[in-house]
């Protein structure tokens, strides 16, 4: 559940920027899994960062679609 106080200079999050912030997050969190995975020597770690960096990778793709279908619906991205 997302709070909101509205009124000038209040704090509006919308779920459409909610998620956006969780993708950037995923997003980051991918790159992060792919840089660990170049710089290690050892395999199994290597295996790991890649492994995890295929699965946050699916993720990514599953929610940003989602994104898309929320900005269509939330009354501000409708024009």
């Amino acid at each position: 559940m997302l709070l909101c106080e509205k009124g000038k200079g209040g704090l509006i999050m919308t779920v459409a920027s909610s998620v956006k912030q969780t993708l950037a997050g995923l997003k980051s969190a991918q790159a992060s899994f792919e840089t660990f995975a170049l710089q290690t020597e050892n395999k199994q770690a290597k295996q790991l960062y890649q492994q995890a960096a295929q699965q946050t990778q699916a993720i990514v793709d599953l929610v940003a679609p989602r994104l898309q279908e929320i900005e269509q619906e939330e009354p501000q991205y409708k024009q």
